[in-house]
């Protein structure tokens, strides 16, 4: 694939879809072929809007086009396991929206149908591809602030969402947990790995999924990871990180952010800015741009997001589930036990 355009496929229409495919035909090195939507008036309006060549109405049109190199999965994460295996079992390559799957179980059966194929597979989780995440991690690896001792983020909404709501409902693998929470606990495991124990407490809404909750991930080196998310009060949407030698504060949107702090013991604060160069804040560029450079180079795994960590995260978030008590329609086995 070295050498000419990475031929994309968008499946699903809705404000991620668009927010993507926008990104998308800006970036000479990207072509995107083809859109599929559970309608084909849907699909035909989303590719006019775009200029996308062909417009399907069932996502097994798309999974079957041979033109594309690459399918961008934005459904409802509840049909995540359907759309993007569905694409994997037809050989195509994948970027799946977060959070992955609704539970560990449809993630390690999507990452088991990419390794048996042999195709690539990625979570979109942009806050790991942006270049200034990348330069806090490479900071923290480089033992900037010693060693970690806590890790701290926040992602919360002010709302209020009424029960009709796709994030109050259920059957679409509503709450802020999965929707919100898989922030904080992507930058916590990131830095940290996996958590070794995790206590966890919300509150619940009469449809059963949480507004609100609150996470104490622990590790056996000693370090914690506090993480929150909701759906009912705007939170400063921050984080830090806490070390031996120092600490690192990340503002408001920690997951694009457009600055940092870095503060050693007995220096100045140091703070790090994000390069104009790289687009706005809220750009899906550096994902994409990630995915077209891995499949240029024969990767099955993005290094940056890859397989392993996105289940983790997902084992984490199954944990966080089963001590509160959020359960979702047929999956009464697929979550580990409190």
């Amino acid at each position: 694939m070295t050498g000419q355009k990475v031929r994309w496929g968008i499946l699903a229409t809705g404000g991620m879809a668009a927010r993507f495919t926008a990104d998308l035909v800006d970036l000479p090195d990207a072509e995107v072929v083809a859109v599929a939507s559970r309608t084909e008036a849907s699909a035909r309006a989303f590719a006019e809007r775009f200029g996308i060549p062909r417009a399907y109405g069932d996502w097994e049109s798309l999974a079957r086009d041979e033109d594309v190199d690459v399918v961008y999965v934005a459904t409802p994460h509840s049909s995540h396991r359907a759309a993007a295996g569905l694409c994997l079992e037809a050989g195509r390559n994948v970027l799946c929206e977060k959070p992955f799957t609704l539970n560990a179980r449809e993630a390690e059966e999507l990452a088991g149908l990419a390794r048996r194929h042999g195709v690539f597979l990625m979570e979109a989780m942009w806050m790991y591809c942006n270049p200034l995440v990348r330069r806090l991690k490479a900071l923290v690896d480089d033992g900037a602030i010693g060693e970690v001792r806590t890790v701290q983020a926040d992602f919360g909404l002010a709302g209020p969402f009424p029960p009709a709501h796709r994030l109050r409902d259920p059957a679409q693998g509503g709450g802020a947990l999965l929707d919100l929470g898989v922030y904080p606990v992507s930058f916590a495991q990131l830095l940290l790995g996996e958590p070794s124990d995790v206590a966890a407490r919300a509150v619940l809404s009469d449809e059963g999924v949480d507004l609100q909750t609150g996470a104490l991930l622990s590790h056996g080196s000693g370090a914690l990871a506090s993480v929150h998310c909701s759906i009912t009060g705007g939170t400063p949407n921050s984080a830090s990180v806490t070390g031996s030698l120092g600490r690192i504060d990340v503002p408001y949107g920690f997951f694009f952010p457009d600055h940092f702090v870095l503060h050693r013991d007995g220096r100045e604060p140091e703070e790090f800015r994000a390069d104009p160069a790289d687009g706005p804040r809220e750009s899906l560029r550096h994902e994409a741009r990630e995915v077209m450079r891995a499949l240029r180079a024969g990767e099955a795994e993005s290094p940056l997001v890859p397989l392993d960590g996105t289940l983790a995260v997902m084992r984490t978030l199954d944990a966080i589930r089963a001590r509160v008590g959020v359960r979702y329609p047929g999956e009464e086995r697929a979550v580990t036990p409190a």
